[in-house]
């Protein structure tokens, strides 16, 4: 145990102590002056949104599907049945998508599995779809007001 904490205080003490007194011998040689101001951060745009929203679809949806995977046969196709429906079977049939497991004429994988792929998926694509144009459209808005002012000055 004393080992353990021995290890612990080298790991983490140390190199906190470390930090800590070259801070402030930093801030020391500064004269202890403010940091300087940081720039603006980029405006969140419509177009930033919706990539945004598309990225977490597409996350959610590989999480989904990596979910419903979880219910198929690799290695050993009658323990895919044993595990999920309780019958040591070969199953009836599976796919990967629409994912489905059928053993004893029965569907194993849950139901709101491929709606919410399908959701996830139209959500993703849209998503997808409308940044794009977003951010086509505030380009050629932005183009156009440079020449306007190139042309007027």
């Amino acid at each position: 145990m004393t080992t353990l904490l021995g290890t612990m205080i080298l790991a983490i003490g140390l190199p906190a102590w470390a930090g800590i007194t070259y801070v402030g011998l930093v801030r020391a040689r500064r004269g202890n002056a403010l940091p300087e101001p940081r720039l603006p951060r980029a405006r969140r745009t419509p177009a930033r949104k919706a990539a945004y929203l598309a990225a977490l679809a597409y996350l959610a949806g590989g999480a989904l599907h990596v979910y419903g995977l979880s219910y198929l046969p690799f290695l050993q196709p009658e323990d895919a049945c044993w595990f999920n429906a309780g019958a040591m079977v070969v199953p009836d049939s599976s796919s990967a998508l629409p994912v489905s497991l059928v053993c004893h004429g029965e569907e194993i994988v849950p139901p709101w599995v491929n709606p919410g792929l399908l959701v996830l998926a139209i959500t993703a694509v849209g998503a997808t779809a409308t940044s794009i144009v977003l951010a086509l459209r505030t380009r050629a808005a932005r183009r156009a007001l440079r020449r306007a002012d190139s042309r007027s000055a």
